[in-house]
């Protein structure tokens, strides 16, 4: 039985995240993901040559992302909205057989599984700025600048209610 392309997508993207902040091995990879997302070694497999697919044009990737969000500095996006935004990316240029409104739609659905609902708007307008680039179309910036701005908030309110919660610990560590 053939795996449906969402789950698909949900394989390669955390394939992708993985080869980014842990360098997993590949044979490493197939036995942890078919077990734990309950597919096939095949699956995984046909995963892992996308996600070499990918890298094989990340640093083209990566520009793309880069030059589109100027208000939010490539080195700032999260792990996970950088591996979805790759993975949508390279579906959008490099993949023709899947339709934009589909690639938007499952970036969409990605970032708020895997991220935040502003991470969605983020990866949303990322996407639809190089798909508008792409095609010669006239880019509107502020959209970008405003999901950037949310995503910036975000942080901050994440970051802040961290150290509300390291700072109990901090003073029973100091008694």
């Amino acid at each position: 039985m053939a795996v449906p392309a969402q789950k698909f997508r949900e394989v390669v993207f955390q394939m992708l995240y993985s080869h980014d902040i842990g360098r997993a091995t590949d044979e490493s990879m197939v036995d942890l993901l078919s077990h734990e997302l309950a597919v096939t070694k095949k699956v995984v497999r046909d995963a892992q040559d996308r996600v070499h697919q990918i890298c094989a044009h990340q640093e083209d990737i990566d520009a793309k992302i880069t030059a589109t969000s100027h208000s939010y500095a490539f080195e700032r996006i999260q792990s996970v909205e950088r591996n979805i935004l790759r993975l949508g990316v390279y579906e959008l240029l490099f993949d023709q057989s899947i339709p934009f409104k589909v690639v938007m739609a499952e970036a969409s659905r990605l970032a708020k599984k895997f991220a935040t609902k502003e991470s969605a708007s983020f990866v949303n307008a990322i996407l639809d700025a190089i798909y508008k680039a792409n095609m010669g179309e006239p880019i509107d910036n502020t959209i970008i600048q405003q999901s950037a701005q949310e995503l910036s908030l975000i942080e901050k309110i994440s970051h802040e209610a961290s150290q509300e919660l390291k700072a109990p610990i901090k003073e029973a560590e100091e008694e």
